[in-house]
């Protein structure tokens, strides 16, 4: 079975493995190397960087609109293209093209969390569990038959890197098991995805990272948890703008302004919400590292006094 590998980010990199482990990967698709770090040299993507250690061609396209990405994808006469968070719009031309057409790997319970962010959409909105579907790919944005899923609970404290990790590997045993089934020969049966419940996980913004002190602090505290690694959650407080890494929400007497720091102590800072508190636990000044709301403490002594 010979299978051409879309994907891009970290995300992507365990269903890479999985697909190398049941059939021949003959190319791998991902987006052209980008500026990054503080010299913003030109850097590979995740799945780029495994491919090539594994000696698999890579392809690198602007664009897959073209009659000659078309060529170029038609020639490599794929049985299936898997994708895994790629990036790039597939045309209708593009997903006609393998035998089996083209299955995309996809970190929600669809139709829940269609879109770029579902992982952090997820612990946003306060979901209990999410989980990953082997979708059929069709033009819609992740509207496709689902033909196998997986959930898993969200822990109450758990980041948005922490599921990532979870789901990522969650996904590539679910895109083994597809393929496990197509290679014997028994194609995964599609199920249409239901006309309810659909929500859209919308890319995340780096603006949307800033508390607003006027809302509940259960809503901020699974901010900062969706918001963990990227784009981190930032607040001012005492006159000092934060990175907020790690916090919860507990209850606190109604009448202090939203943004009032109530108490600070070796168990976090205390801030006052539109609803409850935000006990901030862990956070980072400008230009510097993450840190215990206590090492903070002691190098800001006017908040205490």
């Amino acid at each position: 079975m010979r299978i051409v590998f879309a994907g891009t980010p970290e995300f992507a990199v365990p269903s890479l493995r999985a697909a190398c482990g049941k059939a021949e990967v003959v190319a791998v698709y991902t987006q052209p190397d980008r500026p990054a770090g503080r010299g913003r040299g030109l850097q590979a993507s995740p799945v780029k960087r495994e491919a090539l250690a594994r000696g698999i061609p890579v392809v690198q396209p602007e664009s897959l609109k073209t009659q000659v990405a078309r060529d170029a994808l038609r020639a490599l006469e794929p049985d299936l293209m898997v994708v895994v968070a790629y990036g790039l719009l597939l045309p209708q031309k593009i997903l006609d093209i393998p035998v089996h057409g083209c299955w995309n790997v996809h970190a929600s319970l669809l139709p829940r969390w269609r879109g770029a962010a579902p992982i952090q959409r997820a612990i946003e909105a306060g979901d209990t569990g999410t989980g990953v579907c082997l979708m059929q790919m069709e033009k819609g944005l992740d509207t496709g038959p689902v033909l196998l899923s997986q959930s898993l609970a969200i822990d109450e404290h758990e980041t948005g890197g922490q599921l990532h990790d979870r789901l990522a590997e969650l996904g590539a045993q679910v895109l083994s098991d597809g393929l496990g089934l197509l290679r014997a020969g028994i194609r995964p049966v599609p199920r249409p995805q239901s006309a309810e419940g659909v929500t859209y996980a919308h890319k995340l913004e780096k603006a949307e990272a800033r508390l607003d002190w006027s809302l509940p602090a259960a809503v901020l505290a699974r901010k900062v948890r969706a918001f963990n690694p990227w784009p981190v959650a930032e607040a001012v407080l005492a006159g000092e703008r934060l990175r907020i890494h790690a916090a919860v929400a507990i209850e606190a007497p109604a009448g202090s302004a939203p943004g009032t720091l109530l108490a600070a102590g070796r168990d976090g800072i205390d801030v006052a919400c539109g609803e409850g508190a935000l006990r901030i636990r862990v956070l980072q000044r400008e230009g510097g590292k993450a840190i215990t709301a206590a090492d903070w403490l002691n190098a800001r002594r006017d908040v205490l006094s």
